[in-house]
């Protein structure tokens, strides 16, 4: 099969697009190695990519709907991956134009080249933060509709476009719903990410609403299996939560990073931030029935990985 993947040098977009690889599909990928956060670090992913024969890559942006065409017209695509997109909730916050140009137009631009290519099963990435400030468990059936940061908006609109071209052009459409993302290769812009680099440093961590906080932290293996199960299992049009159903405190990470890094954070203790929010918790029940979805991997155990990664990439 021969899958076109957005952001494939991203943090899921890499895992998703290695594994796929792995197994003996084609990757077309379309990435703009954009300087959101260190542009080494992509470029890092995409070599490590490029060592595989069926991999192409094309530099390029998903806003621009003709360089989006040109590469359907020179690839025969079977299934869209897209998973490039503007991320971070906080950034949005005084970014919203950003959002709006790369999540929100960028991903019309995707839905409309599969439509005029032929494109018929795509799946993408919306995100947990468009639950807002639900009560947990957030489960697919609840509501979105209340959305406390532009981030959570913008995915909130791609699921809404894709919906509206699933109705008028017969697209098949699967949403899914990432929860708190990590493991090598990760973001550096995440917060476990920040805190293993002040950590290493011997500067002070920032922990929001004095650590009173709880994530579904999902490790990218388990994300990158749900990910390959709707590539695999075209539907109609779906939306799936994608977590690790069990939500920890943000203590709970940090002790782990200190103990695989053998040194201790200084925590500076701030107030709540806007647009964020106490507590994500996936209801994955739906994503199990219908995919086979079902998380592996431990807190613990993920953050080890991640730790040893990040001690080998930077030479801690």
């Amino acid at each position: 099969m021969t899958i076109l993947v957005t952001g494939p040098a991203g943090f899921i977009g890499f895992h998703v697009s290695r594994a796929l690889l792995e197994r003996g599909d084609v990757v077309i990928g379309i990435d703009n190695f954009n300087s959101y956060y260190d542009p080494k670090l992509k470029e890092d992913r995409n070599a490590i990519l490029e060592k595989y024969e069926h991999f192409k890559i094309y530099r390029t942006d998903i806003t621009d709907q003709k360089a989006l065409n040109d590469v359907c017209d020179k690839e025969k695509i079977d299934t869209i991956c897209h998973l490039a997109a503007q991320a971070g909730a906080r950034y949005s916050i005084d970014h919203p134009d950003e959002y709006i140009e790369t999540n929100v137009k960028g991903t019309i631009n995707i839905f409309e080249a599969a439509r005029s290519h032929d494109v018929k099963n795509i799946v993408f990435a919306s995100s947990s933060s468009v639950y807002g400030a639900n009560p947990v468990p957030w489960s697919e059936s609840q509501e979105t509709n209340e959305q406390i940061n532009p981030y959570g908006a913008s995915k909130k609109a791609t699921e809404l476009f894709a919906y509206t071209y699933h109705k008028l052009y017969g697209l098949n459409m699967i949403a899914l719903r990432f929860f708190t993302v990590y493991g090598p290769w990760g973001r550096p812009d995440m917060a476990y990410f920040k805190w293993a680099h002040a950590i290493t440093q011997g500067k002070p961590i920032d922990v929001y609403n004095n650590g009173n906080m709880k994530r579904d932290f999902t490790f990218v293996d388990d994300i990158v299996a749900g990910t390959l199960a709707a590539i695999d299992n075209p539907h109609t049009y779906e939306i799936y939560n994608l977590g690790n159903h069990q939500s920890e405190e943000l203590g709970t990470m940090i002790s782990l990073i200190e103990e695989g890094l053998g040194k201790k954070a200084q925590k500076n203790l701030l107030p709540m931030q806007a647009g964020d929010f106490l507590e994500n918790f996936a209801d994955i029940d739906k994503a199990k029935r219908d995919l086979g979805f079902l998380p592996k991997t431990r807190l613990d155990e993920g953050i080890k990985k991640f730790v040893d990664w990040y001690k080998e990439y930077y030479n801690v």
